[in-house]
């Protein structure tokens, strides 16, 4: 293939050949170019599954400990205890700092890619009368839904003040 090759180049004039060899250069620089943006994006690709291994190992860590911060909620309320409740507000703030965020169901209508529905009870319609447990997002996304009471539309009885 040499020999064909410089065959052709002893037909060709001097300017011909400077033009051969800059179309060779420019086809190399744009593989190289090619080559360099496939790597960047494939660096790109690596980190972004890495962030997602690494969230995904964490889900799993933060719905196991935010049974435990249920638990010590529930503590909060039985026993008055102000050390237990500074404890539990630092918990919190530990979790938050992480992207947890408490899903909000006091007052909304219920949503059903954030809430499971344990119950239908008497209230306004498709709105949120009761919490049982708090429901979580990790960076936005549902960690755990929050478990409710969900009202049917039919009017409450005398004396019930849960609105």
């Amino acid at each position: 293939m040499e020999k064909k090759q410089k065959k052709e180049e002893k037909g060709l004039s001097e300017n011909e050949k400077i033009a051969a060899l800059g179309k060779k250069i420019e086809e190399i620089e744009s593989q190289w170019k090619r080559a360099l943006a496939d790597y960047q994006n494939l660096e790109k690709r690596v980190a972004r599954e890495q962030e997602d291994f690494i969230r995904f190992a964490n889900e799993s860590l933060l719905d196991k400990i935010l049974n435990v911060f249920d638990n010590l909620e529930r503590a909060c309320r039985t026993r008055k205890d102000r050390g237990l409740d500074m404890i539990r507000d630092e918990f919190w703030e530990v979790l938050t700092s992480e992207g947890i965020e408490k899903i909000e169901t006091q007052g909304v209508t219920f949503d059903p890619y954030l809430m499971d529905a344990l119950e239908l009870v008497p209230g306004r319609k498709n709105y949120v009368m009761e919490e049982v447990s708090p429901g979580y997002l990790y960076h936005g996304k549902c960690l755990r839904p929050a478990r409710v009471k969900v009202g049917n539309g039919e009017k409450r009885q005398e004396g019930d003040f849960n609105l």
